[in-house]
């Protein structure tokens, strides 16, 4: 069916849409609430001429918000996103049972948020329902059901300031536990990641091209500092690495994949699980960069080294690490304890 000009489509929605100049100049959206054509095509006319004549449409319904999260919940279908959302919508609409979108205040979002830090919920879990809440009104918008001084009473809550300097790592017994209860397929991701710090999108995305076994070498060009960075090839990872391109007979691109050749998208689950299996509780993919790093400053590796090993553009997140290195401390201490000994000898 052809669209008259004006009139269109929207995703999520099974009614026709129009588009307009309000009497303010600015374009308007609004539902025709039907999917008939020749019903759009009349309310498009009312609503220009209304425009012309310098009338303002009446207010928009209140709709409750049980409405908004069922009709946000089948236009997120198609996100890889959806069951975490649809998890998090469940607990919104039991906490704002009978509100109206009206109803929605920067204060009342706030409360929520107190209740559930109250709630012993941590500010990152927090964080993440505020912003699907923040969404679902910009999608309100979007289709007509609530005007602009409510998205902005929403969008107005900042969001809780997170303490993201999580610092785990592997003692050795644990890193041979967790290589050993690995499956094939994730025993080289992890030996990889222990072995080089590479971030889990870096080891994902790795492609043979990048890899220079004649000199010891992973070539990274996007990072997420957004700069190239030399990956040295040491120890057990080369044994890896030269077993994994013995393998690759159908000359698949990437390093990691399945057996069709298609490159993992995620180890999360399978390194969950895995973790259960080793008896390593509390520890993420990403906790093995730690691990990495975390080894170097304990062995005596300079700050500036590891640094420029992590792919760390300034100094400061690497400064993390540093306190463990007390053996550096405790010999700078040494030096102080030494030089006042010698000033104490000579003054006798």
């Amino acid at each position: 069916m052809a669209k008259a000009k004006g009139i269109f489509k929207r995703e999520g929605s099974p009614y026709l849409w129009i588009r307009y100049t309000g009497p303010d100049g600015k374009q308007k959206k609004e539902s025709t609430k039907t999917t008939l054509k020749t019903e759009a095509e009349y309310l498009l006319s009312v609503r220009r001429k209304e425009s012309m004549e310098g009338v303002i449409p009446l207010k928009k319904k209140d709709r409750p918000f049980d409405e908004l999260a069922q009709e946000y919940l089948e236009w997120a279908k198609r996100q890889r996103s959806y069951r975490q959302k649809a998890e998090q919508i469940k607990l919104l609409k039991e906490e704002f049972k009978g509100f109206s979108l009206k109803e929605f205040t920067t204060k009342a979002v706030e409360l929520y948020q107190s209740k559930r830090l109250e709630a012993g919920k941590k500010p990152a879990t927090v964080n993440k329902a505020i912003a699907i809440i923040k969404h679902m009104f910009t999608k309100a918008e979007e289709w007509g059901w609530i005007d602009e001084l409510t998205l902005k009473a929403v969008h107005r809550v900042k969001n809780i300031q997170e303490n993201n300097k999580r610092l785990k790592y592997l003692e050795p017994e644990q890193e041979a536990a967790l290589i050993d209860k690995c499956k094939a397929h994730l025993k080289p991701v992890v030996i990889t990641a222990l072995k080089t710090g590479m971030r889990k999108s870096e080891i994902l995305g790795l492609t043979w091209d990048r890899v220079d076994l004649r000199n010891s070498l992973i070539l990274l060009d996007k990072t997420k500092n957004g700069e190239r960075r030399e990956v040295h090839i040491v120890g057990s990872l080369r044994a890896v690495l030269e077993g994994l391109a013995m393998e690759n007979v159908d000359g698949h691109p990437h390093v990691f994949h399945d057996k069709q050749g298609r490159p993992y998208k995620d180890v999360k689950h399978s390194f969950g699980r895995t973790c259960a299996d080793a008896g390593i509780k509390d520890f993420v993919f990403h906790d093995l960069r730690h691990s990495f790093a975390s080894k170097l400053v304990m062995g005596g590796v300079d700050i500036t080294t590891v640094k420029e090993l992590l792919g760390h553009k300034t100094l400061t997140m690497t400064l993390r690490y540093a306190h463990l290195a007390p053996s550096h401390k405790m010999k700078a201490l040494e030096v102080l304890d030494l030089k006042t000994g010698v000033l104490a000898s000579n003054q006798k």
